[in-house]
């Protein structure tokens, strides 16, 4: 038996405890196991716990393999051979001093293997079922090689859809965003972290990260304290809440405080406030990239500020592994410091299991990897996350009426990009496009004619169009796919301009004067400014790029096998002008009433008068294209006897609500009912309305259902005026609709 492991029986031994009473141990024991090995560590071999490389950075594995052994490395990223992983993690336990086995990182954002809609396109779902589970399979693939720690979910509240990675994150609202986080920690980390089919989960960026100034990544925000709390930090606490074991610091800087540096988030807010006991990586290089940000002036200092911040690990800087010991022998930096970071990184590795089971089966992705639930469940998460903008009743398209059918545009068959950003091991081979699911379905029955038209989505090709012009005249309907490639979304893919490339624009606009009905999809990574395709179009239907199983998901919607049921988790603008554009914005003293004079109103030498005395745009007004929460379904339903149990409630009373939801349609369809409230009067502004809850309800043709919610009063709370958070009496309203503009008010109080 190799000497390190029987160190590490010795070892556990003497603390009284084995490997079944680690995974069901109390974190007494745990505590006490960490505090021997610190006890042994020298400061070299902690510092080298707090430095993460990748294994693509280092060079020679020779240099890999012998930082691991000296204790010089306590994580690696982006190896996801499982082979490797094992000779690594082999050096680490049996060669290195004191045994201790690394943590295996890597981006797993929406999929490993089986790719499913990224996250934008999950939140559209209004099914945290799903997405739980989606983060389970994924847990299973990457796990499978070796990988126990995910840099995911993204909690970022993106109001600014030219941000790209707006992708990345589950939209605009506070709420939804804490629901579908929370069901990502719980699916990537199961009931028990230890089971080597779980990772780690990372929630980023902390915090602020979204509200980048001009859309633009990295860039500096300005989020006062009150709209931080009330708005971008409670995902993150609801997730800490949920078990999350990480957390990732931002690029950004917050009024000037890089969060690398920020010791108000990551001591006061998420250790003293939120007992975040796991352990802190910065974002790539960010700890050096303070230099850049004018906040440090060397790496000894950046090093300096990030740890007495409380950044417990960093992430590819060099700048810990380098510089830690001399600020140590300074005395700027405490060693008991230290061994906080030190502590907090090991309980993660404890909790993971990975001390008493650090290898992975190496055969065991062959049988993990595309397994047929794996794409059964993407499929379902695919098709439940599109969002049906229009439809005048085109679709669903009826087989049995359709000789010829036009499949064009430049995403129809475009295997790659349909996975979407942030796919670093998903595979073209094993996705289905559209075509090839609309030709599988149907091409027995139905003459299908490809012309893609435009090779890439910002293909401007004039000869290309014309083809496909050609052949939407001896066609009864024309499928055009367009949207953005992958790489035009995700980090440092920001936009100024969301419109519609321009060749995709012209493509529907001659394919709608041929005068076959247009069945526009689009595939993107965040919402475009579409109000003129969606004018030329008989219907419209949007996919957040839907991953490995986009294809069959979208036939079986074209075609009436399912029905749309995705709701927009993000406004759509009409204009990039409008932005930013989101709905729970504040009240305002003069609100757009709809009936202002607009540009084209204005008559020649009008007046100097103010045109309304509102707040608008002269060229769009205020309103959205489509309003958050927003979807159409091929049914209808009407809600009816919104009631709720009283009329006036105490601050720690839970209300009840009644209400009636018919199908008025003729498909069995599946309806997204979502709670709205608003504080009509507080000691600080309070938004319009907020999302308070929501639930995906079937129902037949027909068939009523009386549903019953609650609402503890609890969650209408917020930080005053004296940043206490707190439930101010007053009246409030309340809406049940199928979106954010809809339905009509509900009064009660709390008193």
């Amino acid at each position: 038996m190799p000497l390190k492991k029987i160190f590490l029986i010795l070892l556990c031994t003497s603390l009284s405890w084995s490997c079944a009473q680690e995974q069901t141990g109390t974190d007494r024991e745990t505590e006490k196991k960490i505090s021997r090995l610190i006890s042994q560590m020298t400061l070299e071999e902690k510092i080298g716990q707090m430095n993460q490389i990748s294994s693509s950075n280092m060079g020679m594995d020779q240099g890999l393999a012998e930082a691991i052994e000296k204790g010089q490395i306590g994580s690696i990223l982006n190896e996801v051979d499982p082979a490797r992983v094992n000779t690594y993690q082999k050096i680490a336990v049996e060669r290195s001093r004191l045994g201790i086995p690394l943590i295996v990182g890597r981006d797993v954002i929406h999929g490993f293997k089986t790719i499913f809609p990224v996250p934008l396109g999950m939140a559209a779902t209004f099914n945290p079922t799903v997405v739980e589970q989606g983060a389970r399979i994924a847990a299973r693939e990457a796990t499978a090689t070796g990988v126990r720690w995910t840099f995911s979910p993204m909690l970022d509240i993106a109001r600014d859809p030219r941000w790209g990675r707006i992708a990345e994150g589950f939209g605009e609202d506070t709420y939804l965003t804490a629901v579908m986080g929370e069901a990502m920690v719980k699916g990537y980390q199961g009931t028990d972290p230890a089971d080597p089919a779980s990772m780690a989960a990372c929630i980023k960026h902390f915090a602020g990260y979204s509200a980048a100034e001009g859309g633009r990544d990295y860039n500096s925000t300005f989020i006062p304290e009150r709209l931080l709390r009330n708005v971008y930090l409670p995902p993150f606490q609801k997730a800490v809440e949920a078990g999350a074991l990480t957390l990732m610091t931002s690029f950004n800087d917050n009024d000037g405080v890089p969060s690398t540096g920020n010791t108000f988030l990551l001591r006061n807010v998420l250790r003293d406030e939120w007992d975040f006991s796991g352990f802190v990586v910065s974002d790539w290089s960010s700890v050096t990239e303070m230099i850049a940000h004018g906040f440090a002036k060397d790496p000894g200092h950046a090093a300096d500020l990030a740890v007495n911040a409380g950044v417990d690990m960093d992430m590819m800087s060099f700048a810990y592994i380098t510089h830690l010991p001399e600020l140590i022998k300074e005395g700027k930096i405490s060693e008991k410091l230290i061994d906080e970071a030190i502590r907090n990184i090991l309980r993660v590795k404890f909790r993971l299991g990975l001390f008493e089971n650090p290898y992975v089966d190496e055969n065991l992705h062959k049988d993990v990897f595309y397994a047929p639930d794996h794409l059964e469940l993407a499929k379902q998460t695919a098709t439940e996350s599109v969002v049906m903008l229009k439809n005048d009743g085109t679709l669903p398209l009826d087989e049995t009426r359709i000789k010829t059918l036009l499949v064009t545009g430049p995403m129809a068959d475009a295997a790659h990009d349909q996975l979407g950003t942030w796919v670093f091991d998903g595979e073209e081979h094993a996705t289905i496009t559209p075509l090839q699911a609309i030709r599988d379905a149907y091409g027995h029955s139905i003459r299908i004619v490809y012309e893609p038209a435009l090779s890439h989505s910002r293909d401007n090709s004039p000869a290309g169009i014309r083809k496909a012009v050609l052949a939407a005249r001896r066609a009864d309907a024309v499928l055009v796919f367009a949207g953005e490639e992958s790489i035009l979304s995700g980090e440092a893919h920001c936009l100024a301009n969301l419109d519609l490339q321009e060749g995709q624009s012209r493509l529907i606009e001659a394919l709608k004067a041929v005068g076959k009905p247009v069945i526009t999809v689009i595939m993107a990574g965040r919402p475009l400014t579409i109000e003129k395709e969606t004018t030329w179009s008989n219907a419209v239907l949007y996919s957040f790029h839907p991953g490995t199983m986009g294809g069959p998901a979208l036939a079986d919607l074209i075609f009436g096998l399912e029905v749309p049921s995705g709701k927009l988790p993000v406004t759509f603008p009409r204009s990039s002008g409008q932005i930013p554009l989101y709905y729970n914005h504040n009240r305002t003293g003069r609100p757009f009433l709809g009936n202002e004079t607009l540009l084209k109103d204005i008559p020649p030498k009008a007046g100097q008068t103010s045109l309304g005395n509102t707040s608008f745009y002269l060229d769009l007004g205020a309103d959205p294209l489509f309003p958050f929460g927003y979807g159409l379904s091929y049914s209808a339903f009407a809600y009816t006897n919104i009631t709720l149990d009283k009329v006036s409630y105490g601050k720690d009373e839970v209300i009840g609500l009644t209400f009636d939801l018919t199908n008025t349609g003729k498909y069995t369809a599946t309806e997204v009912a979502q709670l709205y409230i608003c504080d009509k009067t507080g000691s600080v502004t309070r938004p319009v309305k907020e999302l308070k809850y929501f639930e995906r309800i079937t129902l037949n043709p027909g068939e009523s259902r009386t549903v019953n919610w609650t609402l503890p009063v609890s969650e209408l709370a917020f930080r005053d005026l004296n940043m206490d958070l707190t439930v101010e009496p007053g009246q409030f309203e309340l809406w049940v609709a199928g979106d954010s503009v809809s339905g009509d008010p509900v009064l009660f109080e709390v008193h």
